[in-house]
């Protein structure tokens, strides 16, 4: 889920930024351009925890820009087909649940809920519940389910067998296996 990895980026800077504070100002570039970009191959950065090396400029000719080559290592967020995360409500209506995991937002489909659950649009927040009341709400804390990602970035499914709730203050905890 979480990685620290090295990666490169290429700073282009403007040539009224050249000066004394060069390497600062292609420093704040680097962290502005990429903390909180997504990359397919890598995921979400996360942060900029460490800048290794800011290589030589290239003057981009006719222009006057300078383009720097750097290398740092970061913190990612990359989520894997299969692999179980936690994921906190923050929105029901009929259609379904929208949740967010980290950086990401996902919408799981009423019809990937399981279908003991039903939306109860009457209740104060809307929810979907079982007849025993177990719920699947948003709560001020958002309710928190432990996911298993079945596609990447697209969509997910809470179908399959519940292990059970856990009460946290008054959300309900729930690891679905599917």
């Amino acid at each position: 889920m979480f990685y620290h990895i090295s990666l490169e980026h290429e700073i282009l800077l403007h040539p009224r930024y050249f000066g004394p504070n060069l390497l600062n100002t292609v420093k704040q570039k680097l962290f502005t351009e990429v903390e909180g970009t997504c990359t397919g191959k890598y995921g979400f950065v996360i942060a900029v925890t460490t800048i290794d090396n800011i290589g030589a400029g290239v003057i981009q000719p006719g222009r006057g820009f300078v383009l720097y080559p750097v290398k740092y290592k970061a913190i990612v967020f990359r989520p894997f087909k299969g692999e179980v995360v936690d994921a906190v409500v923050t929105q029901v209506n009929k259609v379904g649940l929208f949740t967010e995991i980290g950086p990401m937002s996902c919408f799981i489909s009423r019809h990937s809920i399981p279908s003991e659950m039903e939306f109860d649009p009457n209740s104060n927040p809307p929810c979907y519940k079982t007849v025993d009341e177990v719920r699947l709400n948003k709560s001020p804390l958002g309710n928190v389910l432990l996911r298993r990602i079945l596609q990447v970035l697209i969509c997910t499914n809470i179908g399959g067998l519940v292990l059970g709730g856990i009460p946290v203050h008054t959300e309900y905890r729930f690891l679905f296996l599917l």
